[in-house]
């Protein structure tokens, strides 16, 4: 494989990588929140931005850790037939398919983005009573399934290298 393709694939892992061992502490943010909306009802002073926190703490979590599981091939499969394959038949399977996501992943990459411009433009918020801006939130899941394509060509590429023979 080229140089630049084995540096490329090893960029992105190593990100995708540090950025899943951040987002597993994030499980513990969720935590400590919900355990301040405990303390708060039990002295009779309810915080309102709990809750809401606790679920873009969770959406946080679940997706800058989406990267990680892929690299990590932890994500869930249907095994019934592809355990059978061969390592070069996988490679060749997971190569075909890769586009499958790839495709996927470009739509929610393009609406999550518009979606995200939008949230800048008009300053939306959540319409509850806490009434927090979503952009951040927006921009977390955007920049998510960015890093979900970049790895995705990081897996084909690494699928090509295998059906080549070669090792990254």
């Amino acid at each position: 494989m080229p140089r630049f393709l084995v540096t490329y694939v090893h960029f992105i892992e190593a990100v995708t990588r540090r950025l899943g061992r951040f987002a597993m502490y994030l499980l513990y943010v969720m935590m400590a929140i919900m355990v301040w909306s405990m303390i708060t009802k039990f002295a009779h002073i309810p915080a309102l931005w709990t809750l809401e926190m606790a679920q873009f703490t969770l959406v946080a979590y679940y997706m800058l850790g989406a990267p990680w599981t892929m690299q990590s091939e932890v994500n869930v499969r249907m095994d019934l037939v592809y355990a059978r394959f061969t390592h070069k038949g996988r490679a060749l399977t997971d190569a075909l398919t890769v586009f499958f996501l790839m495709t996927y992943l470009g739509i929610m990459l393009y609406g999550a983005f518009d979606s995200t411009v939008y949230s800048f433009e008009v300053g939306e918020r959540n319409p509850t009573a806490w009434r927090p801006v979503l952009w951040p939130l927006k921009t977390i899941i955007t920049f998510s399934f960015a890093l979900m394509l970049l790895q995705a060509t990081a897996l084909l590429i690494r699928d090509i290298a295998t059906l080549r023979g070669e090792k990254i």
